[in-house]
């Protein structure tokens, strides 16, 4: 066996194998030899203590909590940036899309450099971009509209190198179940960062009178997320809470990382489910404010609004109902997982099944609702959301379980691109395209104008039906594929034809 070295991103040099096991190469882990003990001792005393570990991933729930917020603090503020701008419902979309682009095409170089360079610089520098480029877009006058769709597309550079590279450290720190325990608080403040999004974003443009100051509190609270970071935040040796020092990382090309992915199954079918969960929530986290205010005009509750700012109770509304049933979902699902995994092998993609396929009738019953009562359709929006995101921490934490260490920021951003380029990246602009051109068939009419947002929205139950079958697809491989990766992980090649048969 051929040994090299190369300055690792967490200090010392590191042996790294690179060879192949008969014809067919599957990990990225060598066994332990005994010359290669002295680095296993190196790596072991290089890992965090417990207590700095917990402090890590508060600091990195707080940038978790301030990405989100960015992200749809613009949705809160939505019919205000309409009438500053004077755009479409489609046009406004696109608003949503380019930031989504930009996040999931450079996803994967993040990936990249996470599984090969010191994670931690890289998401400081990120952070330190999407700083610059959230406050830079909150000073555009109306008609410079193309340099906010720009500025919008820049942010996601910051997200990328954060979202691609934060669950693998955390990966890293903890296994079992206090790594699922950490990963919940990590996902919970997904659904609790959009939800203060709305209403912070809201309120702030109501008592200043300009939807841009919306845009600046975020940036002004990264400052110190970025110093946490810096400080606070370890860079440790990926893999060795997991290996126990039994096993050593070897060095595979970006290819060789790809193609393992691409014959994960599980990591496949999940990523498709994630994919068809993103594309919901993606549109109903843009359009659930407006079409609510659109549902009150024709109800006679509020007049349609004729300048900004617009009337922002839905923006509160919705958030609040996001930061709720947020943390409700996600705890309830990793509860059950919690209780289930030990005993059901693929309970995980079968909670995210169920989850995803009982919220669609949720929703729709929601959008029949609209134009009768407000209080009814908040109330299976509600329903609809806890069990959507009884997913978000399950579905992080599958990715951990069925795929190596050394491969994980780059299934992450294949998930990322994957999800967002067929999923969320599209939604909001689809939806808006779909009823622009449902609403120009009476474009007089406020009624219909409310009717073809409904119709076009009617399109994200349909999705979620869909979702739920790939997660029951990820059923059937679950075991097998996280039997191969523990495998793996211990610097064993995992016998095929024996792990088919267990799983069968």
């Amino acid at each position: 066996m051929e040994e090299e070295t190369q300055e690792s991103s967490f200090g010392p040099k590191m042996s790294l194998s690179s060879s192949t096991n008969g014809s067919h190469r599957y990990s990225s882990i060598a066994s332990k030899s005994e010359e290669n003990q002295p680095l296993i001792t190196n790596i072991n005393n290089m890992m965090p203590s417990r207590r700095r570990s917990y402090v890590a991933v508060a600091v990195l729930c707080y940038v978790n909590l301030l990405n989100y917020m960015d992200r749809y603090t613009i949705a809160g503020v939505l019919s205000s940036l309409q009438k500053y701008f004077g755009i479409s419902d489609s046009t406004s979309g696109l608003l949503q899309t380019v930031f989504i682009c930009s996040f999931m095409l450079l996803a994967p170089v993040f990936g990249y450099l996470g599984d090969r360079y010191n994670r931690k610089l890289i998401m400081v520098g990120g952070m330190i971009i999407w700083i610059v480029t959230t406050l830079g877009s909150s000073f555009i006058t109306a008609e410079y509209f193309w340099v906010l769709v720009l500025m919008r597309a820049l942010v996601g550079t910051g997200e990328a190198s954060y979202c691609t590279i934060a669950p693998t450290i955390i990966g890293d720190l903890f296994t079992g179940s206090q790594r699922t325990i950490m990963i919940s608080f990590f996902y919970i403040f997904i659904p609790v960062g959009s939800g203060l999004g709305y209403i912070l974003g809201a309120k702030i443009a109501t008592a200043t009178g300009d939807w841009r100051w919306a845009l600046r509190l975020n940036p002004i609270l990264g400052v110190p997320g970025v110093i946490l970071l810096m400080l606070l935040t370890p860079n440790p040796p990926r893999g060795a809470s997991e290996t126990r020092g039994e096993a050593c990382i070897e060095r595979t090309s970006y290819l060789e990382d790809i193609k393992y992915l691409f014959r994960n199954r599980s990591f496949v079918w999940s990523t498709l489910g994630v994919t068809a969960m993103a594309f919901v929530t993606g549109a109903l986290a843009f359009w659930t404010p407006t079409f609510m205010s659109r549902a009150r005009v024709i109800q006679g509750i509020s007049p349609a609004c004729s300048k900004e700012p617009c009337d922002p109770s839905d923006s509160f509304v919705f958030g609040a109902i996001t930061v709720v049933t947020g943390i409700v979902g996600v705890f309830i699902g990793s509860l059950i997982s919690k209780k289930l995994k030990d005993r059901v092998a693929n309970a995980d993609p079968l909670i995210c099944a169920v989850g995803m396929l009982s919220s669609s009738p949720c929703l729709f019953i929601a959008m029949v609702l609209a134009s009768i009562s407000i209080s009814a359709t908040y109330t299976f929006i509600g329903i609809g959301e806890i069990l959507l995101s009884l997913n978000w921490a399950i579905l992080a934490d599958i990715l951990l379980y069925v795929v190596i260490t050394t491969r994980r920021a780059t299934a992450e951003a294949l998930q990322i691109l994957t999800c967002h380029l067929l999923g969320d990246a599209g939604s909001p602009y689809l939806i808006g395209r779909i009823s622009d051109t449902l609403s120009k068939l009476r474009p007089d009419s406020l009624n219909w104008r409310f009717r073809s947002l409904e119709y076009s929205i009617m399109l994200c139950p349909f999705i979620g039906v869909l979702g739920g079958l790939f997660f029951l697809l990820t059923a059937l491989y679950i075991k097998e594929d996280r039997k191969a990766a523990e495998m793996l992980m211990k610097g064993e090649t995992p016998d095929l034809s024996e792990t088919i048969a267990e799983s069968t």
